[in-house]
């Protein structure tokens, strides 16, 4: 990680430590950057709808412009899109704007590369040697400045896309909740394509609603739906729609983990699952493990974060991936994790099953989980804390390999996180908090 950028883009609260300045120098320096090795390099651009999306997207794009290169604007997309776009229609790389599941008055920058991927490390260093002023910006002269221009072409391209790899949804109801985010634009008319008879909840973003009290991080919202239509399935996304999560037809909810499971499953069936592998991160829970251990599937565990996901996946060619959060990655189809291909993946694993969801859950078992984050003002230290250390051990000892303890720091926030997994929730709240309460002095 670097000084702005952490493992999912510059992410921060608008104005404050995330301003409008930083846009507009990250334009000049993608513009600088890219203009050294393309003449009038094509960015493609797209925001989430968040209030301070089109300030930042304004101030990106001049800089770019000022620069030398041109963007093509999608206005409202999801990330996935962009990575998609940047392939499809060879761009020089892609730019989303967007805080993920963070509340509204936070926001973001995530850069793909030209091959669709998060940007490599050597030019987002570099990136940052232009914000921190080492390196000045390169300014176009007369007909080499560059251009905005709108992309609405590159929505349908990115629609269309997904409604070919979807099944036939006919006769299926299905509950979306939409998270008053980016799924707004294009989740629907997939849908409607594929004929789905659809029940919609927060599709009316305003700037400031985006993940309030819905979406992935608030799924009960979609369990009521569910169960009060008599749904099939339904499916919560978080703000630009990269991931997604699922309630099945007994109101249940379908983490990552569950989709993991039954897609490796469905691909295993088909022989798609490439070297009878998926890829997890340490937060996937101790009952996926078991249940994959049953089945003969053989897996391995990163660090989390979807990029580490991704770098696993595609240095051994394994073909499924994904973080417990509802980041899965189906390597066939995308480079990154798209919210709304994996729920059409998982429709497909129910259209061809032919059973209901939750029967296709049964067996796995997920255990009990306590996640607690602890506020601290110095990561590293509270990390290497000797009462944490400490205390760790003794919960290591009680759980006795019926359970786990995870501790680490957030990627992207001054937090540590700390999670317990055992066979009783009082147990999992107990040993959380033993730990929890060793950071006190570090608290902010």
């Amino acid at each position: 990680m670097g000084k702005y950028f952490g493992t999912d883009g510059f992410r921060g609260l608008v104005n404050s430590n995330l301003k409008v300045e930083y846009a507009f120098k990250i334009g000049e320096a993608l513009g600088t950057i890219y203009s050294e090795k393309v003449n009038k390099p094509k960015f493609v651009i797209g925001r989430d709808t968040r209030l301070s999306g089109t300030m930042l997207l304004n101030a990106l794009a001049a800089g770019i412009n000022a620069c030398g290169g041109d963007c093509y604007v999608l206005d409202v997309t999801t990330t996935p899109s962009i990575s998609y776009l940047v392939i499809e229609k060879k761009f020089d790389a892609g730019i989303m704007i967007s805080a993920s599941h963070n509340p509204y008055y936070d926001n973001g920058i995530k850069l793909i590369n030209s091959i669709g991927e998060k940007m490599e490390e050597e030019t987002i260093l570099t990136i940052e040697e232009y914000i921190d002023g080492i390196l000045e910006p390169k300014l176009a002269k007369n007909d080499f400045i560059g251009i905005t221009i709108p992309y609405d072409e590159g929505i349908k391209l990115y629609e269309n896309h997904l409604i070919n790899l979807g099944p036939n949804l006919k006769g299926l109801r299905i509950g979306l909740d939409l998270a008053n985010g980016s799924a707004s634009r294009s989740a629907k008319r997939i849908f409607e394509a594929l004929g789905a008879n659809l029940f919609v909840i927060n599709d009316n973003p305003d700037g400031v609603n985006i993940n309030t009290n819905c979406g992935s991080t608030h799924i009960e919202g979609l369990q009521k739906l569910v169960i009060e239509n008599k749904l099939d399935i339904g499916f919560a996304f978080d703000g630009d729609a990269d991931r997604c999560l699922g309630v099945d037809n007994c109101g249940n909810i379908l983490s990552g983990d569950h989709i993991l499971y039954l897609s490796s499953n469905y691909l295993k069936a088909i022989n798609e699952l490439n070297k009878n592998v998926v890829v997890t991160t340490v937060m996937s829970n101790f009952g996926l493990y078991k249940a994959f251990d049953e089945l003969n599937t053989s897996y391995v565990k990163t660090k989390v974060g979807d990029k580490y996901v991704y770098e696993e996946m595609k240095k051994h060619d394994y073909s499924l991936g994904g973080e417990q959060s509802g980041h899965i990655i189906y390597y066939k189809h995308s480079k990154t994790g798209d919210g709304i291909l994996t729920s059409l993946m998982v429709l497909n694993v129910l259209v061809n099953s032919k059973v209901v969801i939750s029967q296709l859950c049964k067996d796995l078992v997920i255990y009990p989980q306590v996640l607690i984050n602890v506020k601290v003002s110095d990561k590293l230290k509270a990390l290497n804390d000797e009462n944490l250390i400490k205390a760790s051990k003794e919960i290591e000892a009680k759980l006795n390999n019926k359970g786990r303890l995870l501790i680490r720091e957030s990627g992207t926030e001054p937090l540590i996180r700390i999670m317990v997994e055992a066979e009783t929730i009082e147990l999992c709240n107990e040993l959380a908090l033993k730990a929890a309460n060793t950071l006190n002095k570090y608290k902010i």
